[in-house]
């Protein structure tokens, strides 16, 4: 498909607006903007859409992510290459786009405890909020993925 189901961005532009705007204000956030796009391309995988998966894996290698462990997600339990921090982070990620079938656990919760503080722990639940919702617009509008070369490092 070279184009999307509707031009959703210029048929509800407030809305479009109030949604970058919440991306703009995470991209802030001290989780950073690597463990953020590593979280965001998990997540792509799991609601398998192929434009955030290929825009934050971009954002990914950019942000000097290393190519092994973006192809090593979907196993990210059986490697040993996410350290704690992002493995509690990667398994809240899970949980809250798995949300009818996990109902967002309280292990999963208390085991973000050692790695972030409160307020990161909200801005990691608003940051994976938000790329659910994207993901929920991407393939609902069938939003098209260009073929273009892929810039890998490491």
């Amino acid at each position: 498909m070279d184009t999307a189901r509707l031009p959703h961005t210029q048929l509800a532009p407030d809305a479009f607006r109030a949604m970058l705007g919440v991306s703009e204000v995470l991209q802030r956030s001290p989780l950073g903007k690597a463990l953020q796009a590593l979280l965001h391309v998990r997540v792509s995988q799991l609601n398998g859409c192929a434009y955030c998966l290929d825009m934050h894996t971009r954002e990914a290698l950019a942000a000097g992510e290393e190519l092994q462990r973006l192809l090593g997600l979907p196993a990210w339990r059986e490697l040993p290459l996410y350290t704690p921090r992002e493995r509690a982070a990667l398994q809240w990620a899970e949980d809250l786009t798995l949300l009818a079938d996990s109902h967002a656990p309280q292990a999963s919760f208390d085991a973000l405890r050692p790695h972030f503080s409160d307020a990161e722990i909200a801005d990691l639940t608003f940051s994976l909020a938000q790329i659910n919702a994207w993901n929920r617009l991407g393939v609902a509008m069938r939003l098209p993925v260009a073929r273009r070369p892929l810039a890998v490092r490491g």
